[in-house]
């Protein structure tokens, strides 16, 4: 049995990205986005038809501005009342599930990819993709960065700008490049 690039990359394993059936998947998602960044917004509703068919699953009442932009959609997962503000970046290469009720500020960026610490691997494309889930009711500030391999809590808030490297528990709010835990102000 022989197993692919895309097998690799789903199981978590290392993968070269520079691979024909990975880029075939990655063009199919080039024209899904273009739809949906350049049908005029009546025409579009809350997100272009085909970039509705390419995602994993979107439930209901989900709403992407453009523009957007995705490096295949199949492994991206969005509950149902997410909001996805201007400019938003998902690199799903691993699974990326985003709960009920969630909001992305504007220029939000999710990276699964790891690339090969060696550079000639590197430079052979070896990635592994790391998933991302984050929980129902989470707030992620505009221009945040979300690492893969990142898990943020239900109701956790991720501060404007803020770095995420490591996993954020439900409730709570971190800020800053790492992301670190900061309390609430009293008067909330």
């Amino acid at each position: 049995m022989t197993t692919t690039e895309r097998d690799k990359m789903a199981a978590g394993e290392w993968y070269s990205c520079l691979d024909a059936e990975l880029d075939a998947l990655r063009n199919v998602a080039r024209f899904a986005v273009h739809q949906h960044n350049t049908m005029p917004p009546g025409a579009r509703g809350s997100m272009a038809p085909a970039l509705r068919a390419l995602l994993g699953c979107v439930a209901e009442d989900v709403f992407v501005e453009a523009p957007f932009h995705c490096a295949y959609g199949i492994n991206i997962i969005l509950g149902a009342r997410v909001y996805l503000n201007v400019g938003c970046t998902i690199l799903d290469s691993g699974t990326v599930r985003i709960g009920e009720r969630c909001m992305l500020g504007p220029g939000v960026h999710i990276y699964c990819a790891e690339h090969h610490k060696d550079p000639i691997l590197r430079a052979e494309g070896m990635e592994i993709a790391r998933p991302v889930e984050i929980g129902d009711d989470v707030w992620i500030g505009g221009g945040a960065i979300i690492i893969g391999g990142v898990t943020i809590g239900n109701g956790a808030i991720v501060g404007a700008g803020a770095v995420v490297t490591k996993s954020v528990p439900a409730g709570a709010i971190v800020a800053g490049n790492p992301a670190r835990p900061i309390t609430r102000a009293s008067a909330d």
